[in-house]
């Protein structure tokens, strides 16, 4: 098994946990024990979307449903002047 040792832990939550492991009948331990283990079977929060899936949503369903040309690999070409 485990140890954890958690350094520097508020007096107040200290007692907080002291008090609530009395109201469960149960050791400060075992308290925290619980905790834990509830903390870690959690679902984990969803990934929040990238920029790109972002915009995306932000313009769906206004038109834009062409395919944009690939630039990858080309070279950029500069501006022919204006005459």
């Amino acid at each position: 098994m485990a140890q954890v040792v958690v350094r520097r832990l508020e007096e107040g939550v200290k007692q907080a946990l002291k008090a609530r492991a009395a109201r469960h009948g149960c050791s400060m331990e075992e308290e925290v024990r619980r905790i834990l283990r509830r903390a870690v079977q959690e679902e984990p929060a969803a990934a929040a979307p990238g920029l790109g899936s972002r915009i995306a949503a932000r313009f769906a369903g206004l038109g834009l449903d062409d395919e944009w040309p690939t630039w990858h690999g080309h070279e950029a070409q500069p501006m022919e002047p204006p005459q």
